[in-house]
């Protein structure tokens, strides 16, 4: 891990780690060549120390960031469902915690560490249940869009102030007509002398409400002849002439994390906006979906986790019939069945994300995990719900929350169905 990384964790052990960088693999730096237990012979499937893809270094990196959620978050959230968002506190907490832009090379002025820390901090998160920070689109969606085509000048503005926590990023692809068909986009960039001007909307936009800058996805030659030869990207800025913030929306789910409207009306844009080179915008996208669709899953698969020990422990509690419902056969073998598939599909996820962090993981791999993982997640926070009884109908249980927290999952992110597509058409193809 980069050294910044390791100053910011050093505190929680006398004896620093050594260190390691995004080219180092985690199976060569385990100290003492000890070797890591699975989570399916672990007492918890969220203890540290697990897995095989993960060194002793992110053993303390995970130490701090749970730490951080536990203590930082988790009190705080039942607040922010009401408020419809965070706080902009606790951005700039998790900024100097060393949280935000943690794949961010270094010399960019991010913390400079593995996509492996990465998932970290997306698996913490939903450990303990809490969806309002958008710190994953932020940090892994949002950032390695100007990390890796932006200009020196829009890496310098940008970079170090949202690893600080102090600009917070949005994405702007989606818009009422178009969702996972970013080809029907209809917002527009107009040549006006060497400036652009921008008009459009956009809808269901992650960190919108509270966004700082956005990266809006719009046309800039309407003759190309495809749709994909003839889309953008542009770094809107919050304050800009003509940009307007819309409602936040009232979801069913996601209640503390900001999903907004936005509205660009003659929104005057000079050249530097323009994001990597005009017309290239699809391509970007493109290349970036398979990391955001590993950390759909990812985290698709970390709710799993955290949903099955919050319903083991329920069941080791809950008594009827004279004594707890865990001694019921059927009960337990569901959560034998649930244990198993989870156990899968972390192999699958772990497999994948080993793969991304050794830049080998394709498209329709990334496809698969993003499917196969948030359909498995919703499956799960059915059976554990049921489990719940009456209980788990109530708001202020966790098994609630991560039941509605769920549903999205399939849907964003292209759905689930065109994952199939993608995947469909990879098969089939004689290339």
């Amino acid at each position: 891990m980069a050294a910044r990384l390791l100053r910011l964790c050093r505190s929680l052990r006398a004896a620093g780690p050594r260190p390691f960088s995004a080219q180092a693999s985690p199976l060569q730096t385990e100290q003492h060549g000890t070797k890591r237990p699975e989570p399916s012979s672990a007492k918890s499937l969220t203890d540290i120390g697990t897995r095989r893809i993960f060194s002793s270094d992110h053993d303390i990196f995970r130490e701090s960031a749970r730490k951080f959620f536990q203590e930082e978050v988790l009190p705080f959230h039942t607040e922010w469902e009401k408020d419809g968002q965070v706080s902009r506190e606790l951005w700039e907490k998790a900024g100097q915690q060393g949280l935000l832009g943690v794949a961010i090379a270094e010399k960019h002025g991010g913390i400079g560490a593995d996509i492996l820390s990465s998932a970290v901090v997306w698996e913490e998160q939903m450990y303990v249940n809490c969806t309002g920070p958008g710190f994953s689109l932020h940090s892994d969606i949002v950032m390695p869009y100007i990390a890796n085509y932006g200009s020196e000048e829009q890496i310098k503005h940008f970079i170090p102030e949202m690893v600080a926590g102090k600009c917070i990023g949005a994405i702007a692809m989606t818009e009422p007509g178009a969702g996972s068909d970013l080809q029907g986009i209809r917002t527009y960039a107009k040549k006006d002398g060497s400036d652009w001007i921008l008009n459009g909307s956009k809808v269901f936009i992650t960190n919108g409400w509270m966004s700082d800058v956005v990266i809006v996805v719009a046309v800039t030659n309407r003759e190309a002849r495809s749709p994909a030869h003839g889309i953008s990207l542009f770094l809107v800025e919050n304050g800009t002439k003509g940009f307007i913030k819309g409602r936040k929306l009232n979801k069913i789910g996601l209640k503390a994390q900001d999903t907004a409207e936005l509205f660009f009306e003659d929104v005057r844009l000079p050249a530097s906006a323009l994001l990597g080179k005009e017309n290239k915008g699809f391509y970007y996208l493109m290349a970036e979906l398979p990391q955001e669709r590993l950390l759909i899953a990812d985290m698709a698969l970390a709710s799993c986790e955290f949903m099955f020990e919050e319903t083991r422990n329920y069941v080791k509690q809950r008594k009827a019939f004279g004594k707890t419902i865990a001694h019921l056969q059927t009960v337990q073998h569901k959560l034998a069945e649930m244990k198993t598939q989870i156990c899968v599909g972390r192999v699958f996820m772990d497999n994948c994300l080993q793969l991304h962090a050794d830049k080998r993981l394709d498209s329709s791999t990334a496809s698969m995990a993003k499917y196969w993982s948030s359909d498995l997640q919703n499956n799960i926070a059915t059976q554990c719900v049921q489990l719940h009884g009456g209980w788990g109908y109530m708001w202020e249980y966790p098994i609630a929350k991560a039941f509605v927290d769920a549903r999205v999952q399939p849907i964003y992110g292209g759905t689930n169905e065109i994952m199939k597509e993608l995947i469909a058409r990879d098969i089939v193809s004689d290339k």
